[in-house]
């Protein structure tokens, strides 16, 4: 004799075998009723992206994050990219993957082969990640005053870690200089991943730009983004502003759509290249140059020339960050958003509050959390550090008065 679906709830409620919360209760009645019992939201194409295939698959498609205490102090829309959330933690993971991409496809790097790159950032715990994935071998130089944690990351991840003494670019023993030697000693085998000039990095930033686009529904006025190797500002602006015909270079308020705003750090000499055309950065003056060409406790963007990369970049306007602008930023968004970024992120942020002032309230502003916290505990978190600097965070509340 069959039995009803209640008689079967009520005699599984009777013998324990379940508990009739609330919440159980709505999924029984939708069961009784003949409804599915869980539904995937469909992308705007129709697609449950619920698999992933492969480590490819954890790359890119990163959500576009409403930043709530931001958008409500300014009165914009401030989103931005939520980059930490790729499987290497980090932006940097679209170019590695590219990168490596491109050169298998070439036949210039085929498995087994070795992948070297001159970094002391997230670049390099992204080549050995996606090398790993496509089975090379990794190869790391960096500087042997870079956070030792991240020489025991890469080594976790599989590379081969060279840590070599800090000296000019041009001295033979650049860590840079030192990772294109070590490939070019393996001829047929190896790629010197260079993403400063390397313009995969630039092409993979087009796929970042079609998805801003795509979660905007193309309805956003500004991108603002730092730079260290051009890539992300120059492949993000040039698909955006090739979206629509009347977007241009010009005044912000009367003729351009999308704006591409630059944010620079101390000591970098792209915020004077945008707005004077001449790069130069007063740090670099006689007598007052850093221990690095853009010594600030910001890690990841600002620099002194043009890379092939920036060369493409389509940008309308910059700002100066400071490194207190950048500190005060990070602290505001763990205490009032639970964010906990790295400093280009927290860079970023400023960039995108100043752009909100520049355009006025109303607008969409678009940035990129380029990683988390996580990375930057020796320095860009750490009390002490900061302590020594004269920048731990001072400010309180949610107004944002610390950004000038």
């Amino acid at each position: 004799m069959p039995v009803g679906k209640d008689a079967l709830l009520i005699a599984l409620a009777a013998a324990g075998l379940i508990s009739l919360t609330n919440q159980v209760l709505q999924l029984l009645l939708r069961w009784r009723r003949g409804n599915p019992l869980f539904v995937l939201q469909p992308w705007d194409d129709g697609s449950c992206r619920a698999i992933a295939d492969g480590l490819e698959g954890l790359i890119g498609d990163t959500p576009l994050v409403r930043i709530r205490s931001l958008s409500e102090q300014t009165g914009c829309e401030i989103l931005a990219k939520a980059e930490m959330l790729n499987i290497g933690g980090s932006v940097k993971d679209r170019v590695a993957l590219e990168v490596v991409r491109e050169a298998m496809a070439e036949g210039c790097l085929k498995p087994g082969g070795l992948i070297t790159e001159g970094t002391a950032g997230s670049t390099g715990v992204s080549l050995a990640v996606v090398a790993a994935g496509r089975g090379c071998r990794c190869r790391i130089s960096m500087p042997d005053d870079a956070a030792a944690e991240k020489a025991e990351l890469l080594r976790a991840l599989g590379a081969d870690v060279r840590r070599v003494r800090p000296v000019s670019i041009t001295h033979p023993e650049h860590f840079v200089n030192v990772a294109r030697r070590e490939a070019l000693a393996e001829p047929g085998s190896a790629l010197f991943a260079n993403q400063f000039e390397n313009l995969a990095n630039f092409r993979a930033h087009l796929r970042t730009g079609c998805e801003i686009w795509r979660q905007t529904r193309g309805r956003l006025h500004a991108f603002v983004s730092g730079a260290g190797t051009g890539g992300t500002i120059a492949g993000v602006s040039s698909y955006l502003k090739s979206q629509d015909p009347r977007i241009k270079v010009g005044d912000v308020r009367a003729t351009v759509l999308i704006v591409v705003m630059l944010v620079d750090p101390p000591g970098s000499s792209l915020f004077n290249k945008v707005k004077r055309g001449v790069l130069y950065a007063r740090e670099e003056a006689e007598g007052k140059r850093l221990r690095n060409p853009f010594d600030t406790i910001t890690e990841g963007i600002g620099i002194n020339r043009i890379t092939a990369n920036f060369s493409l970049a389509k940008v309308d306007d910059a700002f100066k960050g400071s490194d207190r602008e950048a500190v005060e930023m990070a602290a505001y968004l763990l205490h009032n958003d639970g964010l906990f970024v790295g400093s280009s992120a927290a860079m970023n942020c400023v960039g995108a509050v100043k752009a909100a002032r520049a355009l006025g309230k109303g607008h969409t502003i678009v940035t990129v959390l380029c990683d988390g916290g996580q990375r930057h505990l020796s320095k860009f978190h750490n009390p002490e550090y900061l302590a020594q600097q004269g920048l731990v965070p001072q400010h309180t509340g949610r107004d944002l008065s610390f950004v000038e």
